[in-house]
């Protein structure tokens, strides 16, 4: 459930006071997604999505968000655009929180990934790195390797009593990766959050990504080794496919050209992104609050993943 806040149809038409879109006709609570209040909006027969930003993300982050989103939008990149107000603010506040409208992006998640599916991600990928490489504004990324050690005292002050993980495992993984992992890498804005569910196709082509609010700088080719995590293996079996993975990387790859250290380095940062989501899984699963934007996801797919990339020696093995 993705709803948070309530909001009434008059409580909405009082806020779009703030902006020049028209009186809303209906709205309606989108479930999907976990980290913020969503909802269809009908104006004038035009859908929009109005979003209320949930304490999980920070405010004074929302304007490198929106200029990404319509940067990108401006680009040729398929996504929300953001609809300033009259105030020339991407958000307003509607009740105590900040609130935004973008357009709506056709398309629906895949129930299925198959390997075009991939192709299409790796091209509309490699597009966005290009695209973004020319904006000038940045965001750290809380999630990156370097911030790993935050993320493991985290973890140590939990008991893994209900999954077979050692939290020395974790630590032997972490020390291994920062000894080996090259930080020498062409970096820029990544989406750092391009799941499946965040991805809309329509007949089998991609229409349009959505849920700009983990993106940040970090290394190209982490975005990529992250994909090859959430779309590259059997959702039933979790089996690695390499058949998915040798298209993404093939069409990012006729996009924007992969160097030779990106190439030799995509071993090592899958492990990284493998171990990204196992950490954060674990601290959420095991996190003792109230929070109901907590979604707690089974941390055992990561690590089956991680062992299967720790059996990786070249990155020819992941179909490049």
């Amino acid at each position: 459930m993705a709803v948070y806040t309530n909001i009434s149809l008059i409580e909405l038409n009082e806020f779009l006071e703030f902006y020049s879109i028209g009186k809303a006709d209906d709205l309606v609570g989108i479930k999907s997604g976990i980290e913020n209040t969503n909802y269809l909006v009908r104006i004038n027969n035009q859908k929009y999505i109005l979003t209320l930003f949930e304490k999980r993300t920070h405010q004074d982050d929302l304007p490198f968000f929106f200029d990404l989103m319509n940067h990108l939008n401006d680009s040729g990149i398929k996504c929300p655009q953001a609809i300033k107000s009259k105030n020339d603010k991407y958000y307003e506040l509607l009740k105590e929180k900040p609130a935004s409208f973008t357009s709506f992006v056709e398309g629906e998640i895949l129930n299925r990934i198959e390997p075009n599916h991939c192709s299409e991600l790796g091209k509309s990928m490699a597009l966005f790195h290009n695209a973004s490489s020319i904006l000038n504004i940045s965001r750290n990324n809380q999630m990156s390797f370097k911030n790993f050690d935050v993320l493991i005292k985290k973890l140590e002050k939990t008991n893994l009593k209900s999954h077979d993980i050692s939290i020395e495992l974790i630590k032997n993984e972490y020390h291994f990766l920062n000894q080996n992992i090259s930080f020498n890498l062409p970096s820029g804005i990544i989406h750092a959050d391009l799941f499946p569910d965040n991805v809309f196709f329509i007949n089998n082509s991609l229409s349009g990504i959505i849920d700009f609010y983990f993106s940040c700088n970090d290394y190209y080719a982490y975005e990529i080794a992250i994909c090859i995590n959430a779309w590259c293996f059997e959702e039933k079996s979790n089996e690695f496919n390499i058949s998915k993975a040798k298209k993404l990387l093939s069409s990012y790859n006729n996009v924007r050209e992969l160097t030779i250290s990106e190439i030799d380095s995509l071993p090592l940062l899958c492990r990284a992104a493998a171990l990204r989501f196992l950490l954060t899984r674990l601290i959420d699963f095991y996190r003792e609050t109230g929070d109901s934007l907590i979604v707690k996801k089974d941390p055992i797919e990561y690590l089956n993943k991680l062992h299967f990339h720790q059996s990786v020696s070249n990155a020819s093995e992941y179909g490049l």
